[in-house]
């Protein structure tokens, strides 16, 4: 009788063998699925960009600066256009003196936020053991 951890086990070893089982090491394909989609929307400030969003309907573009702390405009402005260009974020300007543009996730986003949310309550709960790790090293 296998534990629940073997079954854990047992279904990561299947979902990496569909994953990565097929390909020919020696002629890497060009398009990969994991690299092509987290490069658009995994690096630091993406990945706060749409949690907000989807912690808010919607965010003008002053607030969400606001709340993802340290970022630039000129940074914000691009990973704004990055993720709708890629379909996470919708844009909607609404003609008035001055402009007031408004921001929310599209349905495509909000799938990736339930995804992301998970991987952040992994972090938070590791995020001791991820912290101390360098010092143990002196690397910060």
């Amino acid at each position: 009788m296998e534990t629940i951890t073997e079954n854990q086990k047992v279904r990561m070893i299947k979902k990496l063998e569909k994953m990565f089982g097929h390909i020919d090491y020696k002629n890497p394909p060009e398009l990969c699925p994991v690299r092509d989609v987290l490069s658009v929307a995994s690096d630091q400030w993406s990945t706060l960009i749409v949690l907000w969003l989807g912690y808010f309907d919607t965010l003008r573009f002053n607030k969400l600066q606001k709340y993802v702390y340290g970022i630039s405009n000129k940074v914000l402005s691009q990973r704004l256009k990055i993720l709708e260009s890629e379909g996470y974020v919708n844009r909607k300007a609404y003609p008035e003196v001055p402009v007031r543009v408004e921001y929310n996730l599209t349905e495509f986003g909000k799938g990736y936020v339930e995804k992301l949310l998970e991987l952040t309550e992994w972090m938070q709960t590791h995020s001791p053991r991820v912290r101390s790790n360098p010092e143990k090293y002196g690397i910060r």
